[in-house]
């Protein structure tokens, strides 16, 4: 009799190592899981030609392009298409799609971009297959991504399932440099938040340690501008009751209590550009500073600007507060000014957005496959769903699976593009099974 509980243990160890993946799902789920799998080859060809057709963010033609290729796609699964243009926040516009269901379930909002960081005059071109990998500008940061919607809504479609399902997509053009002002720019995925009960991103998902991770979270992205003025003349006269402490030292006191008096947890802050002088100006878009002036002559201007990322709307408050504070506190004949802008605002981590990622742990199980951590946000950038996270819940890392995002060696992993597009249909499929 004591030896009969190894044995049995041993049994149960066997069986369990035998089930196969996706056992664990019902027949529905089954069929959707199976038309997943099936989809590499066309996911493939679409990325394809979708990496082929540059799309940077200020190649408005460009951009309008891949909604072009992407509209039918949409529509032969039944969606109402939109190509919202968006000219007077000099951007190409959003692609909307949207499937009306039973009106029972859950409504998922979809959230991707058509846009990339590679503008036409980017050396880093062409799409490539390198083993398991394909390379090319966006492949993953988001064409990738946006594959995978198509590849989920199809296997729900295959499996026949799509049909009760109430889903909007939202696939901006701008999500690399939001268009402005803000609240036009995004005034129609705001609108779609409103509508939804749940929110997902299709951007690449995230890694830790070699372990795909979940996000539940993503910081801001606030833009700052100083300027600073002071008295100019021979450099003799610094620190002079007449001459006082120059733009340039004011300048410099005040980064430097930002670097002493700012920092908190999931607080990041940079200075990007600064320059000072007899004269100094940035440009239209303020991506350049020109300056001039002499090293014996007093710089009656300077200027600095930079960024800061926070994890809450509470947490931007403060710290932009504090910023104007510190540059309030001038020194002798000194003024400063500084302008803050709020580009992208925080997706804090909520019990609801960790919900979420509870349920797509539940698929990661059924499927065999490992289940998601929790990523630090400090790790992710700012995104679009956090202009919905006020209103839905909502989950990040959807896409495909790769790295160097940004950079001339973009990647993403071929096989990811049927494990997330099952990851995503299951989920959208469970969540549309929820009633509201």
């Amino acid at each position: 009799m004591p030896h009969l509980a190894p044995i049995a243990s041993a049994l149960l160890l066997s069986v369990a190592l035998a089930t196969p993946a996706g056992a664990a799902l019902a027949p529905t789920e089954l069929r959707i899981s199976r038309a997943a799998d099936a989809s590499q080859a066309r996911s493939t060809a679409l990325l394809k030609r979708l990496v082929a057709q540059n799309s940077g963010t200020f190649n408005t033609a460009g951009v309008t392009a891949v909604a072009n290729m992407l509209r039918p796609e949409f529509e032969a699964l039944g969606f109402q298409v939109n190509f919202k243009p968006m000219p007077d926040s000099g951007r190409a516009g959003h692609l909307i799609a949207i499937h009306h269901g039973n009106g029972k379930g859950k409504r998922v909002l979809l959230i991707g971009h058509l846009d990339t960081v590679f503008e036409p005059d980017n050396p880093f071109t062409g799409f490539r297959i390198e083993g398991k990998r394909a390379f090319g500008p966006g492949v993953g940061d988001d064409k990738g991504g946006v594959v995978v919607i198509l590849s989920a809504l199809r296997a729900l479609r295959d499996a026949g399932t799509l049909q009760d399902a109430d889903i909007e997509v939202v696939l901006t053009g701008d999500e690399e440099e939001v268009g402005m002002p803000v609240a036009l720019a995004r005034a129609d995925l705001i609108a779609a938040g409103k509508r939804a009960d749940a929110a997902l991103d299709f951007e690449n998902i995230s890694h830790q340690n070699g372990r795909e991770m979940g996000a539940v979270a993503r910081r801001s992205s606030n833009e700052w501008t100083l300027t600073v003025h002071g008295e100019s003349g021979h450099s003799s006269g610094i620190f002079s009751k007449a001459m006082g402490d120059g733009a340039a030292f004011e300048l410099a006191r005040i980064l430097a209590a930002f670097r002493t008096e700012l920092p908190e947890p999931n607080l990041t802050f940079n200075v990007g550009l600064l320059g000072s002088g007899e004269q100094a100006t940035f440009d239209a878009n303020k991506t350049r500073l020109s300056a001039s002036g002499k090293d014996n002559i007093v710089p009656g201007i300077a200027l600095a600007r930079g960024d800061f990322r926070t994890l809450s709307p509470e947490q931007t408050a403060r710290v932009s507060e504090k910023m104007r504070t510190i540059v309030s506190r001038h020194l002798p004949l000194t003024s400063a000014n500084i302008t803050i802008e709020e580009h992208y605002p925080p997706m804090a981590p909520t019990a609801g957005n960790r919900a979420l990622l509870a349920k797509l742990n539940s698929i990661n199980r059924d499927l065999g496959l490992p289940e998601l951590g929790e990523i630090d946000p400090l790790s992710r950038g700012a995104g679009d769903i956090a202009f919905v996270a006020r209103d839905v819940d909502g989950l990040v890392g959807m896409g495909a699976s790769g790295g160097d995002s940004h950079g001339p060696g973009e990647y993403i992993e071929l096989d990811s593009l049927p494990r997330q597009a099952k990851r995503a249909a299951l989920l959208i499929y469970r969540l549309s099974q929820t009633p509201r």
